[in-house]
């Protein structure tokens, strides 16, 4: 097949020689962010990512290890993907098994967002989305971390790129094309929903979106892609009834991850304080979208600028539905009423400083309208960009050069590169507005969260080394499992809730059962301990501001643990 001449201003699929540069420059990006992050010890600012290598680690490392130790609430792919990598001690301590495969899904990102792009702007637009999308340095800081954000948008981009070949091709009848997409999409929704639940309902959306589209698509292409429909269909299905099977068989519950123990709706109430009004949001659709797309602003760009930038989006959808372009690429936003509804009635909180009551928590939803960004704001420029070139190509020129510019000044500006510099240039003693050299929101709230949690989570990890090196630890992993990674101890030697069947027998006799018994106020250990003191002494007394008090005790009457 010839080559296609190049054409900066033609609209066509990517070739494989225009993805390899951005896949190649994502690699060197990923390793740059990754060599960045590690050196000043980041990766682990998250408790979830902490939580999510834990989960990795214990499927091999724990008493009875086996796939019931993936638990029911986050669903299991971006743990099987760290498995492999977790299981080596140091990369577990570190937080690398979480890096390699966020990395990966990085670059499989940016290439899907230059794929989906390209069809729809020119080359050099497709450029500028792309630059927008990877270099955004909340996506970098995620890349680098066992968070399942980047994962998710891989999956997300390149689902609606297939979903986008699969319509075109049903419509010009290329049938072998159709079948292989149908296949691809089916995978690719099975991923999505054993990645993160928002996947289940675009997952659910694009079958339907094919599927109206196979229907019209004639009888002749519709009997000779009949199989293909059906193999697809059956592989989306597949990933809801898995997982409901699971929870049904391994938690006792085929609704766990809705309304167990673990699950968003418990640790709500569990969280909120009694008698205290409902958290801004919820029940309310209104402040629900507020607080969501504000969210989604600064987590894509710095200052104030994210109202224009959401503004550009929604005349960019706009121009794609008019001038049909594959509406199937507004797909893209299916995460905007997901997250309305999820904060509204879901029982999960979203909370942005620039918003009352001006604190953090789950900034990083908003990041999954990134892409809506990056592709419907292209698409506003280049139709800028058109009208202003049929003047003079020279204004359509520096109206692209400027866009670069805004990107570029974007990502030193969500750095609070300016607000450092401003500080040098005016003394150390000038008062600065915090807005000017605030971190990327993403990055903030991991470090504003891991202030108490990792100190507190590393004096843990030394008593425990100290104290009772080799032997049998008594521990709640629910919450401080990071304690266990810093000190390398190996889950198999411990007594946890996570173990249910090991922990419930231990629980009745503390002391018989585990030489260290480490109880943190309120905790299942600590009520076991209160409720069976018998043969303890408690040795040392540990606390932190906003983490409570640890109380390590030894057994006077260790019987070698249960068996």
């Amino acid at each position: 097949m010839p080559r296609r001449p190049y054409d900066p201003n033609a609209i066509y699929p990517a070739t494989r020689d225009e993805l390899r540069p951005i896949a190649l420059a994502s690699v060197v990006l990923g390793f740059l962010a990754l060599m960045v992050v590690a050196s000043r010890g980041w990766m682990l600012l998250y408790g979830d990512a902490v939580a999510h290598l834990g989960i990795a680690r214990r499927i091999l490392d724990a008493r009875y290890p086996g796939i019931a130790q993936l638990g029911g609430v986050w669903l299991p792919l971006p743990h099987l993907l760290m498995l492999p990598f977790v299981q080596r001690m140091d990369w577990w301590q570190n937080g690398v098994a979480g890096a390699w495969p966020s990395l990966v899904a990085y670059v499989f990102a940016n290439t899907g967002c230059y794929a989906l792009a390209r069809k729809l702007v020119p080359p050099p637009w497709a450029f500028a989305a792309t630059a927008f999308f990877a270099l955004n340095p909340n996506l970098m800081y995620l890349a680098t971390t066992a968070m399942t954000e980047p994962l998710f948008l891989a999956l997300m981009v390149w689902s609606i790129v297939v979903a986008y070949d699969a319509v075109e091709a049903l419509q010009t009848a290329k049938i072998r094309t159709v079948k292989w997409r149908f296949f691809i999409s089916g995978l690719l929704t099975f991923a999505m929903v054993m990645t993160r639940y928002d996947g289940w309902i675009l997952g659910a959306i694009i079958w339907l979106v094919l599927a109206v589209a196979w229907w019209r698509s004639g009888e002749t292409t519709r009997k000779a892609t009949q199989t293909s429909f059906v193999v697809m269909t059956l592989i989306t299905i597949a990933g809801p009834i898995l997982w409901l099977w699971y929870n049904a068989k391994y938690q006792g519950d085929w609704l766990d991850f809705m309304r167990g123990p673990y699950s968003a709706k418990a640790i709500e109430a569990k969280t909120t304080p009694p008698g205290s009004k409902p958290r801004r949001g919820m029940y309310n659709p209104g402040w629900a979208f507020l607080y969501y797309t504000r969210a989604a602003q600064v987590d894509a760009v710095a200052y104030e600028l994210g109202f224009g930038v959401l503004a550009a989006a929604i005349i960019g959808s706009y121009l794609a539905w008019k001038q049909r372009l594959s509406r199937v690429v507004l797909l893209l936003w299916v995460p905007l009423p997901f997250y309305i509804y999820s904060i509204a009635w879901g029982s999960v909180p979203l909370f942005v400083p620039q918003l009352y009551p001006g604190s953090y928590y789950n900034s990083r939803y908003g990041m999954e309208l990134l892409p809506v960004f990056a592709i419907f704001t292209a698409i506003a420029c280049a139709a800028v960009e058109r009208k202003l070139s049929t003047q003079s190509k020279k204004k359509g020129d520096i109206f692209f050069f400027l866009v670069l510019v805004a990107i570029l000044f974007n990502i030193i500006a969500m750095m609070g590169s300016f607000g450092n510099l401003l500080q040098k240039v005016r003394g150390e003693d000038a008062k600065i507005p915090k807005w000017l050299s605030a971190p990327p929101l993403v990055f903030q709230e991991g470090m504003v969260n891991a202030s108490t949690r990792i100190p507190f989570e590393k004096t843990l990890a030394q008593e425990m080394l100290r104290i009772g090196p080799g032997d049998t630890i008594m521990f709640n992993t629910n919450d401080h499992i990071g304690a266990i990674q810093d000190a390398g101890i190996p889950l198999k030697r411990l007594i946890s809730p996570l173990d249910s069947e090991t922990f419930n027998k231990a629980a009745a006799a503390p002391a018989k059962y585990a030489r260290i018994i480490v109880a943190i106020d309120g905790d299942p250990v600590a009520k076991a301990v209160a409720a069976h003191p018998e043969g303890l002494t408690e040795i040392e007394v540990v606390c932190n501001s906003g983490q409570g008090c640890a109380r390590f005790y030894r057994s006077d009457v260790y019987q070698g643990g249960v068996q």
